[in-house]
């Protein structure tokens, strides 16, 4: 029952994800006019608006190429993972609080995807036992 949860969760965050993410990236590239204003506020010119976007829709594409072969998933949201840190970062620092929750989403829904992911491996302690000694 756990593992069909931790599965059930975590398709619903991918998805979720995907569902933040994607539009936002396509906004940039299409220069939608209340994102240019935001990111103009956050110190983007038009090009790195642009840039950042191709960067973010690349990503996507990476984790929707996931669903065909799995290790891409895992790869496209490492890719983007910074790009949720940095949104966030830049929503605080420039104080624009009605604008964060979907970045803090996004590093959120980053975390639980790699955590739930089974390909990725994240030891929090030391385990002497896992260690392997070389003894001449």
């Amino acid at each position: 029952m756990k593992l069909n949860l931790n599965r059930t969760f975590y398709w619903i965050s991918f998805a979720w994800y995907i569902y933040i993410i994607g539009p936002a990236a396509v906004k940039k590239i299409i220069q939608w006019q209340q994102m240019m204003d935001s990111m103009q506020s956050l110190g983007f010119d038009k090009n790195w608006t642009i840039g950042i976007g191709i960067m973010e829709t690349i990503g996507v594409v990476v984790v929707l190429a996931g669903l065909l072969k799995p290790t891409l998933r895992t790869l496209g949201v490492l890719f983007l993972f910074p790009f949720a840190i940095g949104a966030f970062t830049a929503h605080m620092a420039h104080q624009e609080y009605h604008h964060f929750y979907n970045s803090l989403i996004m590093c959120v829904l980053s975390a639980v995807l790699l955590v739930l992911d089974k390909r990725i491996k994240i030891f929090t302690h030391e385990d002497k036992s896992n260690v392997v000694s070389s003894i001449h």
